[in-house]
């Protein structure tokens, strides 16, 4: 499996970065870091048979290909056996264990249904979130909208970021490049979205607060 992944990174394709971003959603330990950018630094270059928009397309479809298959998995499984799962052998082979699902079934009580659009966006829960949405039952449609929004907006970041770089770096360079930017820009999405919800929070508060007023004076 390890070879024909490695083959799969050498020859990035839109069927194998489809592939790889849907094993990246569910438990096998392939970071979309080792993905998006190189496919996206390819695309830069003239005459390439990748396009950095379809490359975002292909990796989002993947990602919630693979999210899907976690969800489906929770949700009829159940938390022993996905518990169990992750305790066994196969599942430390996956980097996997209980302490990570349960760190991530406590990120998703906390933040609600947008923790799996939030969580998209945050290191060492992003591939995991799907599955304290399965263990909830979390409404499927809601589910796919809020991990295509969150998928798509990494995998965004990550294009954009092996696209910018493919003029100013050799591409033996450029995972260095993208490990060092790509953990500071998803937090600070993640501090404009919550600031985004704050804001549209504050607004509704306002909104209705207005709207008692108009009622009180009549």
């Amino acid at each position: 499996m390890s070879s024909f992944i490695s083959w799969c990174l050498e020859h990035l394709n839109y069927w194998t970065i489809t592939f790889l971003m849907m094993l990246e959603s569910t438990v096998i330990p392939i970071p979309s870091e080792l993905v998006v950018p190189p496919a996206a630094y390819r695309a830069a270059a003239e005459g390439s048979d990748l396009n950095v928009i379809f490359v975002v397309l292909c990796a989002t479809l993947g990602a919630d290909l693979g999210a899907l298959i976690n969800y489906t998995a929770a949700r009829f499984l159940g938390r022993p056996i996905i518990y169990a799962f992750a305790n066994s052998t196969f599942g430390h082979l996956c980097l996997l264990n209980e302490e990570k699902v349960r760190k991530t079934e406590v990120y998703f009580n906390d933040h609600g249904a947008a923790g799996t659009l939030i969580g998209r966006l945050v290191p060492g829960i992003r591939h995991l979130i799907s599955i304290p949405a399965g263990l909830a039952k979390m409404r499927l449609s809601h589910f796919i909208l809020y991990t295509t929004i969150g998928a798509g907006l990494w995998n965004i970041i990550l294009a954009v970021l092996g696209y910018g770089l493919a003029s100013v770096v050799p591409e033996d360079q450029l995972m260095d490049k993208v490990t060092a930017y790509s953990h500071e820009i998803g937090y600070a999405m993640i501090v404009l979205f919550l600031g985004l919800i704050a804001y549209l929070v504050y607004k509704g508060f306002k909104k209705s607060d207005k709207a008692k007023e108009n009622i009180e004076s009549k």
